[in-house]
């Protein structure tokens, strides 16, 4: 296949900006964890990275689009009868409904989409199989997943990446490295994983934790918890009703999340009732 302008076949439905820089291609792979263990590509696009890839590692690549999926079928074609390379074609997100993206312990490497590359990064935070994640997004996020405490930027992102190990953000990408050139600048972010956490709860606790960021923490635990058992909390914890969401640490976030998730607002629990019954209700008209 033949593309005789990048600009225009780059895909909007998929978010596609290919990475076409020769210097941030071997800054990302330098950036890589030193070992032998295989890698997953998610979004390889016209297989630039792959290229570099493939020369020292074995490649499995995730690519949803049909297109690039005929491309790189034909450009990849010694590798993958070598035996070094492998493509699935199709959506990463139905292959991690299954399961681990591969069968063995995997660096995930991956120049995502800004749409979706959060969702990636949390799915990989739960595959016990992935061991690091390397990835190419929009600057805000990777910074929002690499603060740390105190930092403005610190988010429910961040804690999340703390809970399973250390994120950094490598080093900024601009925009003219990129075809078409993106809306936003972007940076690549690596999270060496430490360990796999799978808990919906947490991450629901989290949010209601950072709802307003800018108010007191106490304040925005109340739309869920009760103020006796909020101030009681932080009363055992001794920690100061006056806390930001961004001035605490990681290990605050797990010691209230331990002590508060099993009570609930009575009133939630009761609006939830109610509700219930509506539904009911509604359903027997």
């Amino acid at each position: 296949m033949i593309i005789e302008n990048l600009a225009e076949f780059a895909s909007k439905k998929f978010g596609q900006n290919f990475l076409k820089s020769d210097h941030y291609l071997q800054k990302i792979v330098q950036a890589m964890p030193n070992d032998n263990l295989k890698v997953a590509e998610i979004g390889p696009g016209l297989g630039d990275l792959t290229k570099e890839l493939v020369k020292t590692r074995n490649v499995t690549a995730f690519e949803v689009d049909k297109r690039l999926c005929e491309h790189l079928a034909t450009e990849f074609e010694a590798p993958i009868h070598k035996g070094c390379f492998e493509l699935r074609c199709g959506d990463v997100l139905e292959r991690w409904e299954s399961g681990s993206l591969l069968d063995e312990p995997y660096h995930l490497v991956a120049n995502l989409p800004y749409y979706i590359a959060t969702n990636i990064i949390l799915k990989a935070f739960k595959d016990e199989l992935c061991q690091s994640i390397l990835v190419m997004v929009q600057k805000e996020v990777a910074v929002k997943f690499s603060a740390v405490a105190k930092q403005k930027a610190f988010s429910a992102l961040s804690v999340l990446a703390q809970s399973v190990g250390k994120a950094t953000l490598c080093f900024e990408v601009e925009r003219e490295a990129f075809v078409p050139p993106p809306n936003v600048t972007s940076a690549v972010l690596l999270i060496e994983k430490e360990q796999s956490r799978d808990d919906e709860k947490f991450e629901t606790f989290l949010k209601v934790a950072f709802s307003q960021p800018r108010k007191k923490l106490s304040k925005n635990l109340l739309s869920a918890f009760s103020k006796d058992i909020v101030d009681q909390t932080f009363a055992k914890l001794d920690l100061d009703p006056n806390l930001r969401p961004h001035e605490a640490e990681t290990s605050i976030y797990h010691h209230l999340y331990n002590e508060l998730k099993d009570n609930l607002d009575g009133k939630q629990q009761s609006k939830q009732r109610k509700l219930s019954k509506s539904r009911e209700k509604n359903a027997k008209r």
